[in-house]
């Protein structure tokens, strides 16, 4: 009986434990559970709540742009960008200063003072070949008329005369000729010498008046160089050559085809 007894005690501490340990169980998987679902609604809240933070810091730029300025500002940038500005502006006005503006009046009394004196003023070398080349010209022309001129009026004044022993104009005949043959036809060879004799004094009138030509264009050419050294030239000047067909009403004449010339400024 005691055995008995023994026996079923064993049997309900067993079933006890085991019921208690089951609940244990249950117990921890519950409170896993919990634990999981309080995890689960922090990170909601926690997502939730960025998700609401980020919304105001959008609703706060669109609202007020006057914060977007209390930005933080990256001060190498415009440090950078300060140097790039005052970089071209240094580079302008190296620009502006190298640019040569001369005066009109100064360009003016150095061209009369000396010829081409006005083009050096101006920087326009390449002009200087052109104003030598034209006085050189002239010169040469004015020495060779003028040469020319008192040869002929040597022998005219020679020929004209009675006297035998006053014979230049025997230069400018062909070899062979005798004083005999030009006594033959001296009216002839008189007004041949005349007429050159007048031809080249003409001429050598003509090179002093384009001597004095060519130093009046220099002036010219100086003070209206000077004058236009500023003149500005941008990119609206332009010309335009098309055809085009004309109308005359006026005279009841048929159309006609012509090119048509149109300035742009």
């Amino acid at each position: 009986m005691k055995g008995y007894f023994a026996t079923y005690l064993i049997r309900i501490v067993t079933l006890f434990c085991l019921l208690a340990g089951n609940g244990a169980v249950l117990h921890a998987q519950r409170a896993q559970h919990h634990r999981d679902g309080l995890l689960n609604a922090d990170s909601l809240r926690a997502r939730h709540y960025a998700d609401s933070l980020v919304l105001q810091q959008d609703t706060v730029r669109t609202a007020s742009p006057t914060l977007q300025l209390e930005a933080p500002v990256d001060t190498a940038a415009l440090f950078r960008q300060n140097d790039s500005i005052q970089l071209q502006m240094a580079k302008a006005e190296k620009k502006t200063k190298k640019q040569w503006m001369p005066t009109p009046n100064r360009s003016v009394w150095l061209a009369l003072a000396f010829p081409g004196a006005g083009q050096i003023y101006n920087r326009k070398y390449w002009k200087l070949p052109i104003i030598y080349g034209g006085f050189v010209g002239c010169a040469y022309a004015l020495s060779w008329n003028g040469n020319m001129y008192k040869d002929y009026s040597q022998a005219y004044q020679d020929i004209m005369s009675d006297n035998p022993n006053n014979n230049s104009y025997m230069d400018f005949l062909p070899a062979g000729y005798t004083q005999e043959q030009v006594k033959a036809r001296q009216s002839y060879y008189q007004e041949l010498f005349k007429k050159r004799k007048d031809m080249y004094r003409r001429q050598r009138d003509l090179s002093i008046f384009a001597f004095i030509g060519v130093y009046l264009l220099s002036v010219i050419d100086a003070y209206v160089d000077a004058e236009l050294s500023n003149f500005d030239i941008t990119k609206d000047l332009g010309m335009k050559v098309e055809p085009a067909v004309f109308n005359d009403d006026f005279r009841h004449r048929p159309q006609a085809v012509g090119l048509q010339c149109s300035i742009f400024f």
